[in-house]
C-alpha cells in the first residue's frame, strides 16, 4: 500500500476546483492508455462540491464521457431517488448534465428496489456487479479503480466503515450491509477496506474545521479499526486533499512544505 500523500489548499471552495482538475486529467489519461476508466464517487458536501466544481469546467469536454465507470463508495438504503441518497446528488451536481452512458452508472440498490429491505442481499448484488466488471488483470473481484474516492467524517469514517462497528473489520467480503450507522440514516451499503484497498489511487477528501481532529487522528499513526480513514490506501497513490481549516491540527512534520 502506498504512503500517504498531502496537498493543502487555502479554503474549501479552492480545494474542490484543484481536486476537479485534478480529476479530470486522471480521467482523460487512463482513457487514453485503455480507452476507458473507471471512478468511485464519493457523497457529501465535498464530493457534491468536487462534481459541482467538475461539472462548472470547460475542461469537463476533455472527458469520454461514454467511456467512463461510475460506481460509489457508499450509499443509505433509502428509497430510489431520495434526496438523501448519493447517487440522486450525484445526478444533481453533475451526471444530468454530462452524456454518460446510463449503463456505466453502477449505483447501489435503493430499499424499494428488487430487493426489498433486505440491505445484504442489495449489497451481495453490487459485490456480483463489481466482480463482473473486474477483468483478469485486476486480480481480483473488484475492478481495478482508477481514482477511489472518500470523504472523511468527524469521527474518521470513510463511505460507511464507521469506527469499532463491524463492517470496518470486515476483511473478506467486497460489500456489505451496514446496520444501526450511527449517523442517519442507521442502514447503509459500503465498500469494505478490501474494496477500496484495490483502487489504484485512493483521494480522501476533508474540508472544515470539524474535519481537523480526524484528519490529525488518522494521520497519526490510529489503527484503521479506531481510525477507518488510516486504513483507506490506494494500491499506487494514496492522497489526502485538505483545506487549511481541516489540516490545521497536523503535526507539522505532516505538513506538506509547500501546498496551493
Amino acid at each position: 500500500m502506498s504512503t500517504p500523500q498531502l496537498v493543502v489548499h487555502r479554503d474549501k471552495e479552492l480545494m474542490a476546483q484543484a481536486a476537479a482538475a485534478r480529476l479530470i486529467t486522471k480521467i482523460v489519461d487512463a482513457q487514453a492508455a485503455r480507452g476507458s476508466a473507471s471512478v468511485v464517487l464519493t457523497g457529501g458536501r465535498n464530493g457534491n462540491a468536487l462534481l459541482a466544481a467538475l461539472g462548472a469546467s470547460p475542461a469537463r469536454d476533455a472527458i469520454d464521457w461514454r467511456h467512463l465507470d461510475l460506481w460509489w463508495g457508499d450509499e443509505r438504503f433509502l428509497p430510489q431517488g431520495d434526496p438523501e441518497r448519493n447517487v440522486t446528488q450525484a445526478r444533481e451536481a453533475l451526471l444530468d448534465s454530462v452524456p454518460v452512458d446510463p449503463k456505466r452508472v453502477h449505483a447501489m440498490p435503493a430499499s424499494d428496489g428488487v430487493y426489498g429491505n433486505d440491505v445484504e442481499a442489495a449489497g451481495a448484488a453490487y459485490a456480483a456487479e463489481l466482480a463482473a466488471a473486474a477483468g483478469p488483470e485486476d486480480h481480483g473481484p473488484v475492478p481495478g479503480f482508477d481514482v477511489l474516492m472518500l470523504g472523511v467524517g468527524p469521527d474518521t469514517h470513510v463511505a460507511s466503515l464507521f469506527p469499532e462497528m463491524p463492517a470496518v473489520r470486515e476483511t473478506e467480503r467486497m460489500v456489505v450491509g451496514v446496520h444501526g450507522a450511527p449517523k442517519p440514516p442507521p442502514t447503509r451499503i459500503s465498500l469494505t477496506l478490501p474494496a477500496i484497498r484495490s483502487a489504484r489511487e485512493v483521494w480522501l477528501l476533508a474540508a472544515g474545521a470539524d474535519k481537523a481532529k480526524a484528519v490529525a487522528i488518522a494521520l497519526s499513526g490510529a489503527g484503521e479499526i479506531q481510525a477507518p480513514a488510516a486504513g483507506a490506501r490506494g494500491r499506487s497513490r494514496t492522497l489526502w486533499l485538505l483545506d487549511a481549516a481541516a489540516a490545521s491540527q497536523l503535526p507539522r512534520d505532516l505538513y506538506p512544505p509547500a501546498s496551493p
